[in-house]
């Protein structure tokens, strides 16, 4: 566009472009006019200066941020003009602007006695008020505001509340404001925006609902209005909804990626990872890449068992964001579930100098160490799980396998007494004691401990059975198990 101006410019005679410059004009007069002014202000002869003149003057200084020059012109202007308003108003503004705010409500309270019907004069009140820490009288002139204006005057009015009640966390209330902006002007792209985030914070998705159906019924090809409908649907968590008005707001605007983004979210939540992902790398087609968008498609692949193409899509996530711990943590599990120890160890350790006691990053180096049989290595990241979370039954659970596999019986049994008593005897450590006192070899004392456990957790036998495949050879084992499946019919 710019190019297609400058050769038509040049296409026209210099003087012709001189004749037709208004702003060249507009400068040229404003010097004059400044020139003018400093005659008044010197007591030298000078042109009659109007109203509209002293305003320009007014504004000219307020611009190059010179607010004693543009506050001295509005008095000289009020000098010339003792009724005018307008003077009065931009004189108010400048002391709000110097933080005179009781001198600013004083000459406001003036001007609405010329003008009253001034939007101005309102809202120039409600940032003194404000700046007083008045809130309530602010929103005392905004609400009597409200009775006067209509049209596109209260519309600004409504934003200005909602900003008032935005500032002092009256959060209902603000969304309150921007359905009334809906009412009174449905297509207001403004409100639209911003009503959505409303919805989703005051939790309002029902009056959001209904709000955006009205406004579709009368707007059908308004995508903000279909996409807060889908987003309020979000809400109540009834995603098939949602994903039938993003897919509206997608047909009318094909390259809304704030709608391909939800949606994705959506499929995602109901397990429809498939579909996700193609919402989802439409999303990378319309906007610039994200770490968060990498990550989603990442955990889709990843519960659909694609595990290359999960490690993918994190690694891209934490190209964009190296100093996600979490994203090197997802890596590693991509490993772990192929077995890559190895690997899995690398992108924990990437983890762990970015944050080092996060338990479940611990859980998996031990996991991961157990699995190379490098067991003291995996005891002490166990260790620090239980040390850190020590009512954590998964880092106990951890840690005792562990011992077990190392072959370090008399630890086992120790560590399932402690476990045990910070756990409030849950039933799988009565069981890995137990387990540890068969291979200590006391057998009476082990066969007590598995009949309790079989008393309080039955289903858990599994795990005892894990550690020690053998032990149902065992006639008195078996004989136990027998003899409550009997009892309790399991």
């Amino acid at each position: 566009m710019f190019l297609i101006f400058f050769h038509l410019t040049l296409d026209k005679p210099i003087s012709k472009m001189r004749e037709n410059n208004p702003y060249r004009e507009d400068r040229e007069e404003l010097k004059e006019l400044l020139r003018h002014y400093q005659n008044l202000k010197n007591g030298r002869n000078h042109p009659f200066l109007e109203e509209e003149s002293f305003e320009r003057i007014i504004d000219h200084f307020d611009d190059k941020d010179n607010l004693p020059e543009a506050l001295e012109a509005s008095e000289l202007g009020l000098e010339q003009f003792p009724y005018s308003s307008q003077l009065m108003i931009k004189k108010a503004d400048i002391l709000l602007a110097t933080r005179k705010y009781r001198e600013a409500l004083e000459i406001l309270e003036k001007a609405s006695i010329f003008d009253s019907n001034d939007i101005d004069i309102y809202i120039l009140k409600t940032d003194a008020y404000l700046a007083l820490d008045e809130q309530p009288k602010a929103v005392e002139i905004l609400e009597e505001a409200l009775r006067i204006f209509d049209g596109e005057d209260r519309i600004d009015l409504l934003f200005e509340l909602a900003d008032v009640y935005d500032d002092h966390e009256e959060f209902d209330k603000v969304f309150d404001c921007l359905k009334m902006v809906l009412e009174d002007e449905p297509n207001n792209e403004e409100a639209l925006y911003k009503i959505c985030f409303w919805t989703d914070f005051t939790g309002r998705n029902e009056e959001s609902i209904k709000l955006h159906q009205k406004i579709i019924d009368e707007f059908p090809f308004n995508e903000i209005a279909w996409f807060n409908l889908a987003a309020a649907f979000q809400g109540l968590k009834l995603y098939e909804k949602a994903i039938d008005a993003y897919q509206y707001a997608i047909a009318i605007d094909e390259k809304f990626d704030y709608a391909y983004r939800n949606m994705g979210d959506a499929y995602l939540r109901l397990r429809k990872y498939k579909d996700a992902i193609e919402a989802l790398e439409k999303v990378l087609e319309l906007s610039r890449p994200e770490d968060v968008v990498y990550e989603a498609i990442g955990h889709c692949f990843h519960r659909l068992g694609n595990y290359a193409q999960a490690r993918h899509n994190y690694k891209k996530a934490v190209h964009l964001n190296p100093d996600d711990s979490k994203l090197h943590y997802k890596i590693a599990t991509t490993y772990m579930l192929e077995e890559q120890w190895s690997s899995a160890i690398k992108q924990l350790e990437n983890a762990m100098r970015i944050l080092r006691n996060v338990p479940e990053y611990n859980l998996a180096m031990g996991e991961c160490k157990m699995n190379l049989d490098q067991f003291k290595d995996a005891v002490i990241y166990f260790g620090n799980v239980v040390r850190h979370k020590p009512k954590n039954v998964a880092g106990w659970e951890a840690l005792i396998r562990c011992l077990f596999r190392a072959n370090y019986y008399e630890e086992a049994m120790e560590q399932s007494l402690a476990a045990m008593k910070i756990t409030e005897a849950k039933p799988i450590f009565i069981f890995y004691y137990s387990a540890a006192l068969f291979f200590l070899g006391k057998t009476k004392e082990a066969l007590l401990q598995l009949e309790t456990a079989m008393e309080k957790a039955p289903k858990l036998l599994k795990k005892f059975v894990e550690l020690n495949p053998g032990i149902l050879q065992n006639n008195q084992v078996v004989d136990v198990v027998a003899r409550y499946k009997k009892g309790r019919k399991i």
